[in-house]
């Protein structure tokens, strides 16, 4: 798949910035809080690779918070997460609150790895801390030219269906199918109707948020994000939204041996207080279902079926989960479009 580059200035509201000297930027912040340069570099590159994918809502808006809580002690300095048991297809690390990220790929790779020896590979992690875009980890083991499934669970923020109580996070899932031509096909939700970065890009903005996307702490349909963050959000799909959040929950929580439910803390709330959520990846190798090279091939065939189907009335193209994603990296892989809001709180932090 193939695509131009070409593109406009940036709208009002954002700042064209070049990517390498963001990144280095960003290293630099980040080797000043104690974090070594290798580790740096992986967590400068993730952030700005959000951005790049026009993801600021899992992007650069967070590094002032994750330097907060380095400081305040709640995110270690490690940059390698600990085995704790290791059978076979299935592994357990325990991150010991070190950035999510770091934690996230080491966790992947180790399920990549078991993948390619077992047909399979399942990795928990416990005492984790938010880790981005689910999609990323998902992406990295399609790379390795295998399925890969990631999963976090998140404080509760959701009720259940008919009640007026947070039971269950907007735990996301990701699901990468490797292509024979890129992009990968990759699904990346969360389990509510908006994200709560989203949600908070908003109240930085001053914007009105869909009525769909959240309630306020009484129950009540707002479209205040401010009264979204402090209420409740809504599960996408009602009643499937809220069982699908509360399996991925169980999933992350209990197999991990780490915390589920009201024991994973708020990102932004306590930065003494440790985030302490679980995750979950899995990764499938096709060669051992006989399909190692029919696979990426005959998801490229659906792809293609997929972007030449009837298109409705007023509707430019159809695109596949993760296309424009990966166009947006594709224009932005040199400079990239940020919010200046985002770029003057980073500014501060130097």
């Amino acid at each position: 798949m193939t695509m131009t580059t070409e593109r406009p200035a940036p709208a009002p509201g954002k700042v064209r910035r070049d990517v390498a000297g963001l990144r280095a930027e960003i290293v630099g912040l980040f080797t000043h809080a104690g974090l070594p340069e290798q580790a740096a570099a992986r967590m400068a590159k993730a952030l700005v690779e959000a951005e790049q994918q026009g993801l600021g809502s899992h992007g650069l808006m967070h590094l002032p918070l994750y330097l907060d809580r380095i400081k305040a002690g709640s995110v270690t300095m490690a940059d390698r997460a600990t085995l704790v048991t290791d059978q076979a297809a299935v592994a357990v690390l325990d991150a010991g609150h070190m950035l999510g990220h770091l934690a996230a790929e080491q966790a992947m790779a180790l399920a990549v790895e078991k993948a390619k020896a077992f047909g399979i590979g399942a990795v928990a992690v416990r005492h984790g801390f938010h880790f981005g875009a689910a999609g990323r980890y998902a992406l990295q083991a399609a790379a390795a030219n295998c399925v890969g499934i990631a999963l976090s669970n998140t404080k509760p923020m959701m009720p259940a269906p008919g009640g007026a109580e947070a039971l269950v996070g907007n735990n996301p899932v990701a699901i990468a199918v490797p292509t024979a031509d890129a992009p990968a096909i990759v699904m990346d939700m969360a389990t509510s109707e908006g994200a709560l970065g989203k949600i908070r890009m908003a109240a930085r903005a001053g914007r009105p948020i869909p009525a769909s996307w959240a309630v306020t702490a009484d129950g009540e349909p707002t479209t205040d994000p401010e009264a979204a963050i402090k209420g409740m959000l809504l599960p996408t799909g009602g009643p499937k939204g809220f069982a699908l959040a509360l399996m991925i929950d169980l999933l992350c929580g209990l197999l991990s041996g780490g915390a589920s439910g009201a024991e994973v803390r708020p990102l932004y709330g306590d930065v003494t207080v440790p985030n302490d959520c679980s995750f979950l990846f899995i990764a499938i190798h096709a060669g051992h279902f006989g399909q190692g090279q029919a696979l990426p091939q005959r998801a490229a065939q659906a792809r293609g079926r997929l972007l030449a189907s009837k298109r409705a009335a007023g509707t430019e193209r159809v695109v596949a989960p993760g296309q424009r994603k990966w166009e947006a990296e594709q224009r932005q892989a040199e400079s990239v479009d940020i919010d200046e809001a985002v770029m003057a709180a980073i500014g501060k932090l130097g």
